[in-house]
């Protein structure tokens, strides 16, 4: 591991920078005048073409952008490169890496389960999940290494094993969150305990954008049907009280 490329500055491209900064030199690249901040992130700001020429490449910034920037990218990169994505879903940008990016650039497919609010302070206890797909074992041994070093707990598993059990703890939280606020849930004074917890899904999901939340539903293969067996769970029982 050496120097690292960030390619897009927004929440989670800031948390990232923040951390490897500390350890490795980070070159960043936004389209938006934010030489300032990534500066005191310990990091520097620089043309996309030079954060393509890191040695680790970092894209951060939302799903439906991706496969665009992988073009653009692609003619860019350093032979021995490494790309990685932090994209909530992996096998849909599995796909457009292997299809988009030169034979010869590594690929680590990876998924922080945490984000700029959970991790402002500390990654002990985070997770992250790893889909190694193009990379050679000392490469991602070293990379896992790090990562355990900095308190996070990493989980392995494949592109598709990650997308049909995030369809259910990240997509369907989110939808479940997306419709409280929609219902119109709010603090109560005679509430419950359970109730409570509602509120928090609802928190949780309200720093998030739009982008964010349909993204991971229509880029997760596994999302639309873990939802309708949601809703048709619902209805069942809606159904059964009305009897």
């Amino acid at each position: 591991m050496s120097d690292i490329g960030i390619i897009g500055f927004g929440r989670f491209g800031k948390l990232t920078a923040s951390y490897l900064s500390k350890d490795f030199s980070v070159a960043v690249f936004t389209r938006s005048d934010k030489d300032e901040a990534i500066k005191a992130c310990g990091a520097r700001p620089v043309s996309f073409e030079s954060a393509c020429r890191q040695r680790i490449v970092i894209l951060c910034m939302p799903i439906s952008a991706m496969r665009d920037t992988l073009r653009k990218v692609a003619p860019l990169l350093r032979e021995d490169a490494l790309v990685v994505d932090v994209c909530s879903v992996k096998v849909y940008p599995v796909q457009w890496m292997r299809e988009l990016l030169p034979a010869n650039v590594s690929i680590l497919p990876t998924h922080p389960m945490f984000g700029p609010d959970s991790a402002a302070s500390s990654l002990e206890g985070r997770k992250i999940v790893l889909c190694p797909d193009r990379i050679d074992s000392d490469r991602f041994e070293k990379i896992r290494s790090w990562l355990e070093s900095q308190g996070l707990v990493v989980i392995t598993a494949t592109a598709q094993e990650h997308d049909e059990k995030i369809a259910v703890s990240l997509s369907l939280t989110h939808f479940i969150g997306r419709s409280l606020s929609a219902f119109g849930a709010r603090d109560l004074d005679i509430d419950t305990e359970g109730y409570k917890r509602l509120m928090h899904i609802l928190g949780v999901v309200s720093h998030d954008t739009w982008q964010l939340f349909e993204d991971m539903h229509t880029y997760n293969p596994y999302a639309k049907q873990t939802r309708q067996a949601f809703i048709d769970a619902m209805t069942d029982i809606h159904e059964r009280l009305s009897q």
